[in-house]
């Protein structure tokens, strides 16, 4: 691409920036510095251990960031919810050290505010529904911690929704399932389908009241991996006014990186790191594989192609980003970390994608969704008691 794409690019992000929907800062703080912002400096550059620090932040365009305060799905039961409640905490703490950089953000209006601000806005979302250990009142707790979003599941089943990489248990959502999603729709809190079943998606595309997102998932038709999204459900966004925010994790996005990480994953666990596992020890067992075992490399064209295709079938309305970074071990070239955004927009440039409808894949759809999802809240509570369904 030319610099003068670039130029375009960067100039671009700086009134439309990046609502980027997924990064897993919170987790690999907690791996390997046991959340200790003393021992790893955010302000400065940390792209030894790290995808995101503040520096790349800014030079990347990024002016709201949903952190995930996810937890493993093999946590189970309470201890789900205590290390969910400690990612929260993190997330508050590192936005309350951090107020020139960063604003926190609970509602649409207060992305606007960071942003007139010259601030980040700080989201937060929840990546699994295991983190709430079955429980609807937990679901209320996180939200009034200020999780704007949860993820339905994370790569295991659930007592009441299949994930997309685990074997279907349930056919989507249980009835339980459905009162997941219609209290989230009660809340405000966005109904993320990442992650899950197909038929989850589809099943909770029918509950629905309000807009759903996808927080980091790519096109299946693209790449024919189950964490991405089919064409059938990538058709219903526009009918339901939800986003489908492109990710960039290779395996994802690059038909020829799925067989590849497989048996990265397999000799990750032979040497007895958890595939995702990132801290300095699993990422050299992973680069140790690697120049044994050459890596299928995605770049930035490689992302722009799904969204590419993602326009055709959703609609430009319909479109955002989530990078996953911090979550990945490894990422396409151009979008190594979280300063690489404008070699994306540029390469969408060049594809001739206009600036307002890449306005609207960086900041628009996204803040305009949970605008939505709000004003469906608003009306519901009006109507509409806390759920006190239990699970059985």
């Amino acid at each position: 691409m030319t610099s003068e794409l670039l130029d375009r690019a960067r100039a671009l992000l700086r009134t439309a920036p990046v609502v980027d929907g997924h990064n897993d800062l919170p987790w690999a703080m907690r791996a390997q510095a046991g959340y200790d912002l003393d021992a790893v400096d955010l302000t400065a550059d940390q792209r030894d251990r790290l995808h995101t620090d503040f520096g790349r932040l800014r030079a990347g365009g990024v002016g709201a960031q949903f952190w995930s305060v996810y937890v493993r799905s093999d946590y189970a039961g309470d201890q789900a919810v205590s290390a969910t409640l400690e990612q929260i905490d993190f997330v508050r703490t590192l936005t309350e050290r951090y107020p020139e950089q960063l604003r926190l953000a609970l509602t649409a209006d207060d992305i606007e505010t960071a942003r007139a601000e010259g601030r980040i806005a700080s989201l937060m979302g929840a990546e699994g529904g295991h983190s709430i250990n079955c429980s609807l009142a937990t679901l209320r707790a996180f939200h009034r911690l200020g999780v704007r979003y949860l993820t339905l599941t994370h790569n295991d089943n659930l007592p009441w929704a299949d994930s997309a990489t685990d074997k279907p248990e349930h056919g989507g959502l249980t009835a339980f399932g459905e009162e997941v999603v219609r209290e989230m729709n009660r809340l405000g809190m966005l109904v993320d389908l990442s992650h899950v079943s197909a038929d989850t998606m589809r099943d909770a595309l029918r509950v629905t009241e309000a807009p759903v997102i996808f927080s980091h998932s790519s096109a299946r038709a693209v790449c024919d991996h189950p964490r991405n999204i089919p064409d059938d459900v990538l058709a219903q966004l526009p009918g339901n006014g939800g986003v489908a925010m492109v990710t960039f994790v290779p395996k994802f996005v690059l038909p020829d990186a799925v067989e590849w990480t497989a048996t990265a994953d397999a000799n990750m666990q032979a040497h007895g790191f958890h595939p995702l596992e990132t801290t300095p020890e699993a990422m050299a067992c992973h680069h140790a594989f690697e120049a044994a075992h050459p890596r299928p490399t995605a770049t930035a064209a490689t992302v722009a192609d799904h969204l590419d295709h993602m326009r055709q079938v959703a609609g430009i309305d319909h479109l955002g980003i989530g990078g996953d970074f911090d979550g990945t071990a490894f990422t396409p070239d151009g979008l190594d970390d979280v300063a690489g955004y404008p070699n994306l927009i540029a390469e969408l440039l060049g594809r001739g994608w206009s600036e307002a409808d890449l306005a609207k894949l960086t900041w628009h759809n996204a803040v305009r969704v949970l605008r939505d999802a709000e004003a469906v809240a608003r009306d519901l509570q009006a109507v509409r008691r806390p759920s006190i369904v239990a699970f059985s």
